[in-house]
């Protein structure tokens, strides 16, 4: 009874790491975000395994299908579309189902490898040593207060944003931010990777100029 949580590339599939590989290669079945995405790498690799939709809408019956499964002595990998899953990310949701279930019988294990928010925090120059991770910012209700808590962290702040709203997130960051630099990160390890640097303001000019597609990282350096 092993439960795999495995990072998969957040864009080059050269980032896919050999343990994952052999993880996929020995589990009864893999749990998809996205059956797709995860049939694309095992196409990559040039062999087949049961690929089982399992994600953040997944239901209660789901839940009891992927138990019954360990249940029965199988051994099954979790991944999502892009990165380690758990990390803002519903993965850890049946982590915690299964632990509840089964504690100790239950092996959970990691198969660490790429994830967005360490990727760009490692090339942010900034302090990493104490850090705050803070996923996506709300749609609608609790953005101002989402703000306001990374305005008033006195460490290095890391979270996500998407191609529709990362304009709207800086002009909201800068408002409460001020001056306080900035590393954004866009389309990490895909064709299009950039990176930019400055306040909110040089970074939404500097993205106006370039591109604001794709997916974003932002990390927002400490209080001077």
């Amino acid at each position: 009874m092993i439960l795999y949580i495995v990072a998969t590339p957040i864009g080059n599939l050269s980032d896919l790491t050999s343990r994952a590989i052999e993880t996929f290669k020995t589990v009864d079945a893999i749990l998809c975000e996205d059956t797709r995405m995860t049939l694309k790498i095992l196409n990559s690799l040039d062999f087949k395994k049961p690929l089982i939709s399992f994600h953040q809408h997944s239901d209660e019956r789901k839940f009891q299908d992927v138990l019954k499964m360990l249940r029965e002595g199988q051994s099954l990998a979790l991944v999502t579309d892009a990165g380690t899953p758990g990390i803002s990310d519903p993965g850890g949701l049946l982590v915690a189902a299964a632990v509840k279930e089964f504690g100790n019988k239950l092996e959970v294990i990691p198969i660490p490898g790429a994830c967005a928010a360490i990727a760009a925090l490692s090339v942010s120059g900034f302090p990493t040593d104490k850090f705050l991770f803070l996923g996506f910012p709300p749609h609608k209700k609790g953005r101002k207060s989402y703000f306001e808590r990374v305005a008033a962290t006195e460490e290095t702040v890391c979270f996500y944003e998407s191609t529709h709203r990362i304009l709207k997130t800086l002009g909201e960051l800068g408002v409460v931010v001020g001056d306080r630099q900035l590393v954004v990160c866009r389309e990490l390890t895909k064709i299009h990777e950039t990176t930019y640097r400055g306040t909110s303001s040089d970074v939404t000019e500097s993205l106006k100029n370039s591109s604001i597609k794709g997916e974003f990282v932002i990390i927002v350096g400490p209080k001077k």
